[in-house]
Formats: C-alpha cells, sequence, structure tokens
C-alpha cells in the first residue's frame, strides 16, 4: 500500500488485516501505524480514535458479511436458506476472526443505522420470510437465530465445545434443525 496514498478506506482495511493476522485486542492507532509505515499522527487525519478505527472495522465486517449472505442466500428458502446463512457467518467467523470479534462488540447508533447494517438485517428478515411466520415475531425469530449462531460460534471459538463427542459439527446440524423446526412450528397467528 502506497503510505502518500492513505485514506479512510484504506486505513479501516488495513485495520481489518490487523484485527484478524494478531488478533481483535492488538488493534491500537500505534500498531496500525506501524504496520502502515506511517506515524501515529498521521492516521488522525483519516480516524478520529482507536473507536472510530473500531467502528470502521466493525462497518466493513457488516458490509462484506452481507455481500457475502446475499450471494449465499439467492435464490434459497427454508431450511437451505436458514444453513446457507448460518454457514456464511461460520465461515466468515474463521476465516476473519478479528473482524468477527467487531462484530460481536456493541453497535455504535451510527452503525445500527449504517448501510451494511441496513442490508445484513434486510437480508435476514429475508431469509426469515422463508418460513410462515408472522411479520409480528420476525423481531423475536432474529434475535433467536443471531443468539444460535453468534453463540455456538463464541464456544467453538474458545474451545468450550469441542472436547467430547460427538464433533461439532454435528452439533451444528442439531442446532440448525432446531431453528428450523421452531422456524417452521409457527403459524400465521404466532402460536405452536
Amino acid at each position: 500500500m502506497a503510505r502518500a496514498n492513505l485514506t479512510e478506506a484504506a486505513v479501516i482495511a488495513a485495520a481489518a488485516e490487523l484485527a484478524d493476522r494478531d488478533g481483535f485486542d492488538t488493534l491500537t492507532l500505534s500498531a496500525l501505524a506501524r504496520g502502515l509505515g506511517v506515524q501515529t499522527a498521521s492516521l488522525y487525519s483519516h480516524v478520529r480514535d482507536r473507536a472510530a478505527l473500531i467502528e470502521g472495522v466493525h462497518r466493513l465486517a457488516l458490509g462484506e458479511l452481507a455481500d457475502r449472505i446475499a450471494l449465499a442466500i439467492g435464490g434459497r428458502s427454508g431450511r437451505d436458506a436458514l444453513t446457507a446463512f448460518a454457514d456464511t457467518h461460520r465461515d466468515y467467523a474463521r476465516q476473519f476472526p478479528g473482524r468477527w470479534t467487531a462484530l460481536q462488540r456493541p453497535a455504535s447508533a451510527a452503525t445500527v443505522r449504517s448501510e451494511p447494517a441496513g442490508r445484513l438485517a434486510a437480508l435476514t428478515l429475508a431469509m426469515l420470510r422463508g418460513y410462515p411466520l408472522p411479520e409480528t415475531e420476525l423481531v423475536h425469530a432474529t434475535r433467536l437465530l443471531a443468539a444460535t449462531v453468534n453463540g455456538f460460534l463464541a464456544l467453538q471459538a474458545n474451545g468450550s465445545i469441542t472436547h467430547r463427542q460427538p464433533a461439532t459439527e454435528d452439533s451444528w446440524q442439531w442446532a440448525l434443525d432446531a431453528l428450523d423446526t421452531v422456524f417452521r412450528s409457527r403459524d400465521t397467528e404466532g402460536k405452536p
């Protein structure tokens, strides 16, 4: 990367790479500046502080994940779309562990209102609308889906669920089967 051509997008992308390579907690302006071969002060014209840097990585990850999910769930519905949606999250978490960690942090109000967050929310709702869920239950379904996927991936990443048989892949499929069953079992009035 040409140091004289730093932009906010280039700084955020480099920060995401640093977080993936060295761990999210190593993401500081001084570490990023060292990696870019610039003085820390030169980054302040692109990001105001570490919080802004983290927010930028969060938004970058939201956009990347939304792009991948759009490709994965296109033309699919029900269990096929659910599996593609969840597997895309899992693959992203494995490929980009620092960015995934950024997604697990509380989002700022600006990030919640951002275009990437809106796209990801719309894709989630589109996938869930492939089930007989009433509109009034989509928020509950979204929360259950997020808790299941994010919780499973967090436990897998820290090794909490890898110590015994059956394999975690079997448990992953079992969790997706359970979600599919719950989502399919809702009638139009929202009752099981």
